[in-house]
């Protein structure tokens, strides 16, 4: 009994303190700052924020594709299921790739082999994990085409064949082929039209639920943030400034950055004529400011703010925020 309620209590992901690290042109890029969160099976982890805040880094991280000439892992820990994948050899590593963790990629015109038809770089993935014939790995992957809307024709056909959102789906069914226990996806709907945005996400969401995996979702858009995760980070420069449940984020919005990204949202129950963006731009992660990284930016900020670095305080149960001034 006691094992079991460990097993439970145990998340299935879990980083900690991780640090990342560019180097460009001499200058030192400070991309992940510190970063911890923990992610259940079965649940979906958005990580929001803006452009350059460092949540694809973050997933390339667990996945260990980030660049060897220009990236390094400075600290930290990626635990799933008790095993530290910063630890793993190359070799091991490789196995988990595509098979116990996979990722969606943001493009899928970069994502996937234009010389090679969207079939056999699907069953390559199959065969490499699984060890079985060319036959039943061509049968696995009709299976998976069919399973994302796609028809199993449609096997021997060229990426340049297909429409942006039948591109998206092979990079879905690609990722999906070897049943992944943790899904990365990295803003898998960004180049999609508004109709077949929502086909992928529910796609998405049904997926996740049939196979029980975790999933974490990266995204600008807080629509979808509130239509397909459970619980929500917001990234600014590097750092998770607050989390919690999506209910929480949505309905108790405490730290200014988070509150500034939803005053800049457009809503239809209000008759406002300007929208309220959140004043200047983000710091340049070459010189992070000292303290807060938000205080440039923040209406809040104090001489206290621009002092010695802000821990996270946990507000209500489950729900964190990194301010000196919120209760």
């Amino acid at each position: 009994m006691e094992n079991e309620k460990e097993r439970i209590i145990t998340p299935f992901l879990s980083v900690k303190d991780l640090v990342v690290e560019y180097t460009s042109e001499g200058e030192v890029i400070h991309a992940v700052n510190g970063v911890s969160f923990a992610l259940q099976r079965g649940r979906t982890l958005g990580l929001a924020g803006e452009t350059g805040a460092g949540k694809t880094t973050i997933a390339k991280s667990i996945l260990r594709i980030l660049p060897d000439y220009s990236a390094t892992i400075k600290s930290g820990e990626i635990m799933v299921e008790g095993q530290d994948l910063l630890k793993l050899p190359v070799k091991e590593m490789q196995k988990i790739r595509g098979n116990k963790i996979a990722m969606i990629f943001q493009d899928p015109m970069t994502a996937l082999n234009p010389v090679l038809t969207v079939g056999k770089q699907i069953a390559e993935a199959i065969r490499l994990h699984y060890g079985v014939s060319k036959k039943e790995a061509d049968k696995r992957t009709i299976e998976m085409l069919e399973m994302v809307g796609i028809t199993g024709e449609r096997f021997s056909e060229y990426p340049h064949q297909f429409s942006g959102g039948m591109k998206q789906r092979v990079v879905i069914a690609m990722a999906l082929a070897c049943r992944p226990e943790l899904i990365l996806a990295d803003e898998p709907t960004t180049a999609l039209d508004v109709t077949i945005q929502m086909q992928v996400l529910e796609m998405i969401k049904n997926l996740r639920n049939e196979f029980n995996t975790a999933m974490i979702l990266i995204t600008h858009d807080f629509g979808i943030v509130a239509e397909v995760c459970d619980d929500v980070a917001v990234v600014y420069a590097g750092e998770i400034v607050e989390s919690g449940s999506k209910e929480d984020i949505f309905i108790r919005p405490s730290h200014p950055y988070t509150q500034g990204l939803f005053a800049s949202i457009p809503r239809i129950d209000s008759d406002t004529k300007r929208l309220n963006p959140i004043v200047g731009m983000p710091p340049s992660p070459v010189n992070l400011p000292q303290g807060c990284h938000f205080s440039p930016r923040c209406p809040r900020a104090t001489d206290e703010c621009r002092g010695e670095p802000i821990a996270m305080k946990e507000l209500t149960p489950g729900h964190f925020c990194r301010c000196f001034r919120v209760e």
